[in-house]
């Protein structure tokens, strides 16, 4: 993998390869970005670019086999595996995870591993493995690199053991530790690191992506472009549900629908409950792709509330609902609300909450939120 796979992020390239060409490699660097935006795609390029002088090393690389590349990354018990998880023990899993799409999300790594509704995480245990391969010696003679994926997953004594490792690491080993997640981080796991800042990525690069390397049509990619916002994982779950999208706009239509009438009618309650326990029953991620749908639905109907139709993108034909018809219920009044509430559901169904009452709870809250007068 090398930067010119890396879709945008120019500035960041421009910037690890002046730490190369100057010398001045830091031995901690603590790559921030939002999911789907090439954090460790970009880790696992300039890990190649430091450790590599030949084709053959190279290849290495490329296949996530080279000796002095080293991964750490959240796990859990498994059918397989039931007791005391470990990277080493997912290597071949984690390979083809990353092999498959380096964007990929936690919630994708979760599902590969075919622990849905578990959390992973980064256990102490790890912290003593992680000790013990950056103090082996050098394959190459060249630098060591130990890439931590998703490092706010680590647990505070996980945390602790590795700050003087992580302040005082062995001679031409560096540390890129990954995370969407800044704020959760440890202060002093931070404080020794060198913060490098990923953009969202913007419509016309993973709309450019989409034509040429997926021969989606201009027009669609763009779609699928905004809806993605910034996140080209997201633009690759958008292709592949797109066989979902009718599915989806079933659901949506059922839950506003019970939501407007919930407020007088007993039977558009439980039909929310039916509903709610329905889409409890899918995937994880079909819920959070389901409400990101929904997220961008309702911003539509803003803007057709609001007169800016031409920018707009999703149709609702052949369905038996109008997003026209609908749009006056979605105005200034609500719109911040019903956004907060369907991003808190996102982030509480991420962390394994108990996706029924998450979704009783929202649906609840739309069917005041949706009654909201116009200011």
């Amino acid at each position: 993998m090398q930067f010119n796979d890396i879709i945008g992020q120019e500035k960041v390239k421009a910037f690890l390869d002046k730490t190369i060409s100057t010398g001045r490699i830091p031995h901690a660097q603590l790559f921030v970005g939002d999911e789907g935006v090439g954090t460790l795609a970009m880790a696992i390029a300039y890990a190649q670019k430091l450790i590599c002088k030949d084709e053959s090393c190279q290849r290495l690389v490329a296949k996530l086999s080279h000796p002095d590349l080293h991964f750490a990354f959240p796990t859990t018990t498994t059918p397989e595996i039931k007791s005391n998880p470990e990277s080493d023990l997912f290597l071949m899993p984690w390979r083809e995870f990353v092999l498959e799409n380096p964007y990929g999300s936690y919630l994708d790594w979760m599902d590969k591993m075919g622990v849905a509704n578990k959390q992973g995480i980064i256990p102490v245990r790890e912290s003593e493995k992680i000790i013990k391969k950056v103090s082996l010696k050098s394959f190459e003679g060249s630098y060591k690199i130990m890439i931590i994926w998703m490092v706010e997953k680590m647990n505070r004594e996980t945390a602790n053991k590795l700050l003087k490792i992580i302040e005082e690491p062995p001679q031409k080993t560096v540390f890129i530790l990954i995370t969407a997640k800044e704020e959760q981080l440890l202060g002093t796991i931070r404080s020794r690191c060198q913060a490098v800042y990923f953009n969202t990525l913007s419509k016309s690069e993973i709309a450019e992506v989409l034509i040429t390397k997926h021969q989606i049509k201009s027009e669609r990619a763009l779609q699928i472009a905004i809806q993605a916002n910034g996140s080209y994982n997201k633009a690759l779950k958008l292709i592949a549900h797109n066989e979902n999208e009718k599915q989806y706009k079933t659901w949506f239509i059922t839950w506003v629908r019970a939501a407007f009438l919930a407020k007088s009618k007993v039977s558009a309650l439980n039909e929310l409950i039916n509903w709610s326990e329905n889409i409890a029953s899918q995937g994880r991620e079909s819920q959070k792709s389901f409400l990101n749908y929904c997220l961008q639905l309702f911003r539509q109907a803003l803007l057709i509330n609001y007169k800016t139709k031409a920018i707009t993108h999703i149709t609702m034909d052949n369905v038996g609902f109008s997003l026209d018809n609908f749009s006056p219920f979605v105005h200034g009044n609500n719109i911040v609300a019903i956004n907060k509430e369907l991003n808190e559901a996102i982030f509480h169904i991420e962390r394994n909450g108990n996706a029924k009452i998450i979704l009783l709870d929202l649906s609840l809250k739309l069917t005041r939120l949706i009654h909201n007068k116009p200011e």
